[in-house]
C-alpha cells in the first residue's frame, strides 16, 4: 500500500474501506497529491519544536504530514464520520490529536493552553472548507491567539479579495480586516483536478503572517472596521456616499463626514477601493469623535 494519505489509490481505498460518501454541505473536497500538501507544510516553516493546528482534517492526508514536521498537532474535525477513518490513518503518528469540534464553536485559545504547553511556536495550517473560509480566519485573527500565523487553502477568488492591493477590483473590507492583521501573501495556486470530488474553482494558498502591531493604530479598532464595512458597501458609489448611508445617523451627520474627511486629506468623491489601510485609519480616527 502506498505510504502516504495523499495518493489517488490509497484515498480510494480509504473511503471504500469506510464506505465514506461527501457531504456537500461540509464543503469537503480531499487533495491526493502529496506534493502540493509537502508544498503547503514547507510555507509554514515548521521545526520540530513547532505546534500545528488543522482545521477540517478529512482523511489525514495533510494531518499526516504536519505530524511528520511538527513536535504536535492538533486538529479539529467537525464531521464524526471521520472519527473512526482518522483513528486508523493517523495510528502510525503518535504526536496527532482528533478534536470532534466545530473550529467556530470551540475555545482555540483554551486548547492550545491544554495541548500546546511549553510549545512556543504555533502555526494554523489548513484545507480550509470554502463555505466558512472568511468567518473561521476571521475568527482565528480576531480571537488574538498565540499563533506566528496561518497557511491555508481556500478558493482562489477569495485569496485574491484576501491579499489585494489599493485600487484593484478585488480590493475591499476583507482585505482591509486580514491586511490590518498580518502580511497576507498568495504562495501557490493549486488547479482542481488534484481533489476528490472536484470542486467547481481552482484553489490557491495564502500565507497570513501575524503582524508584531496592527497596520495601523486607531482610537477604535470597531469603528475602524464599520467605517471599511460602510465604504465598500456600494463599490460604484462615492466614498461620502457610502459613509453617509452606512454609518449610524451618517445622513443627519453629513457636514461632520465632510469635515472629517477634509481633515484626512480625503477627496469625498473618492471610492473606498482607492484608500490605502493608513488612510482608512486617518479616517475612521477623524470620523470617532462625531460617532462616539
Amino acid at each position: 500500500m502506498d505510504k502516504d494519505i495523499a495518493t489517488p489509490v490509497r484515498t480510494r481505498a480509504i473511503l471504500e474501506k469506510y464506505g465514506f460518501s461527501f457531504k456537500k454541505s461540509l464543503g469537503q473536497n480531499f487533495l491526493i497529491d502529496t506534493n502540493i500538501l509537502k508544498k503547503i507544510v514547507s510555507f509554514a516553516e515548521l521545526t520540530d519544536e513547532s505546534g500545528a493546528i488543522e482545521i477540517g482534517p478529512g482523511i489525514g492526508a495533510l494531518t499526516e504530514q504536519l505530524a511528520r514536521s511538527s513536535k504536535k498537532t492538533v486538529a479539529f474535525e467537525i464531521d464524526q464520520r471521520l472519527l473512526p477513518i482518522l483513528e486508523d490513518t493517523l495510528s502510525p503518528y503518535p504526536n496527532v490529536k482528533v478534536i470532534h469540534n466545530d473550529v467556530l464553536k470551540a475555545d482555540v485559545g483554551e486548547v492550545i493552553a491544554a495541548e500546546f504547553a511549553g510549545i512556543s511556536d504555533l502555526m494554523v495550517v489548513a484545507n480550509l472548507p470554502y463555505y466558512v473560509t472568511t468567518p473561521i480566519i476571521m475568527k482565528l485573527l480576531e480571537e488574538h491567539l498565540p499563533i506566528r500565523g496561518i497557511v491555508c487553502m481556500l478558493q482562489k477568488e477569495v485569496a485574491d479579495r484576501i491579499s489585494a492591493k489599493p485600487g484593484t477590483k478585488d480590493y475591499g473590507s476583507l482585505s482591509i480586516a486580514v491586511q490590518y492583521y498580518t502580511e497576507a501573501e498568495t504562495v501557490m495556486i493549486v488547479p482542481k483536478t488534484v481533489f476528490v470530488p472536484q470542486p467547481n474553482v481552482d484553489s490557491a494558498v495564502i500565507r497570513l503572517t501575524r503582524r508584531e502591531n496592527r497596520a495601523v493604530q486607531v482610537k477604535d479598532e470597531n469603528f475602524f472596521f464599520q467605517v471599511t464595512k460602510a465604504s465598500f458597501a456600494q463599490r460604484r458609489k462615492t466614498l461620502l456616499n457610502n459613509l453617509t448611508s452606512g454609518l449610524p445617523d451618517g445622513k443627519q451627520k453629513k457636514e461632520e463626514i465632510l469635515a472629517a474627511l477634509a481633515a484626512s486629506g480625503i477627496e469625498p468623491s473618492r471610492r473606498g477601493e482607492t484608500l490605502s489601510l493608513e488612510e482608512f485609519g486617518r479616517l475612521s480616527d477623524e470620523l470617532y469623535a462625531y460617532f462616539q
